[in-house]
């Protein structure tokens, strides 16, 4: 099989980073501990659109699975635990269910776990890059019978007497099924709004509508290795680059994007831990 320039020099560069540090078992480290080394990263955002009814109100939001390029169930079971743990009311995932090969033999790998998950509200998700180019339409049927809904260009609307909190999503943009348009038509205009959004660099496209309080995201993986020292992240993909970890402030929108909780081929982390990102979301004081 054939590799392109830039996946061939991605790895070589990544070949690089592992020989370097490789004296002190550093690819063991890479390829063994630190992609199952899951951190929880608990952050509380003020949202100025938020009704107090849903002051507290805890989103719990993973990403990038990528079960079948060193995910494996086990390893997906014991996330879904560290989520529960964090009494969601909500639970987002942000696409890429799977990366490459015959998703039917990755549905129950993926079934299994997730349908486990517990939220007192909703447990939402989008569809990323990787989804579409295996089996899009397989990936929301695993989707659908793990429990979760899909907010592709949809909105859900989550209820506290007269108070609302909208959570919204758009399909993926880097295969050209955003549709931020729709998703606008069926906002109400009162409430917050939350979008999910695969690829971090669409809040660019989503921010100047100034409807949406808080953009979350994956795609990125933070890189998944960073260079020491410079601490930045040795090769990131296409619309993962403006944003490629943690939060920002795009305008009046906060961006987040998780580091995702898998991986990509080759299947290593390096200064750049798996995360779970907790959002408690509070109303403005």
């Amino acid at each position: 099989m054939s590799i392109s320039r830039r996946r061939f020099l991605k790895i070589s560069a990544l070949s690089a980073v592992a020989t370097t540090i490789s004296g002190v078992g550093g690819f063991a480290y890479m390829h063994e501990v630190e992609p199952d080394w899951v951190e929880v990263v608990r952050l509380t955002l003020t949202l100025p659109r938020l009704d107090a009814a849903f002051d507290g109100y805890r989103l719990v939001q993973f990403s990038d699975i990528h079960m079948g390029t060193g995910m494996t169930p086990d390893r997906l079971e014991r996330i879904v635990q560290m989520v529960n743990a964090e009494a969601p009311d909500a639970v987002a995932i942000t696409g890429d269910f799977v990366t490459v090969g015959d998703v039917d033999l990755l549905a129950k790998p993926l079934v299994d776990p997730l349908s486990q998950l517990v939220a007192v509200d909703a447990k939402v998700t989008v569809l990323g890059n990787h989804d579409y180019w295996t089996d899009a339409d397989r990936v929301r049927q695993i989707a659908r019978e793990s429990g979760l809904t899909e907010l592709g260009n949809r909105v859900l609307t989550l209820r506290r007497g007269e108070a609302q909190l909208h959570l919204a999503g758009v399909d993926d943009y880097w295969e050209g099924h955003a549709r931020l348009d729709d998703v606008l038509a069926q906002l109400p205009d009162e409430g917050a709004a939350v979008l999910l959004a695969h690829e971090p660099d669409y809040a660019d496209v989503s921010a100047p509508s100034g409807r949406f309080d808080l953009q979350i995201s994956g795609h990125s993986h933070g890189g998944q290795v960073r260079l020491p020292l410079l601490n930045r992240p040795l090769v990131l993909p296409r619309y993962g680059r403006n944003y490629p970890a943690g939060q920002y402030q795009v305008g009046s929108m906060i961006q987040y994007t998780n580091r995702g909780v898998g991986t990509i081929a080759p299947v290593v982390r390096f200064n750049c831990r798996p995360e779970i990102t907790v959002f408690t979301l509070r109303t403005p004081q």
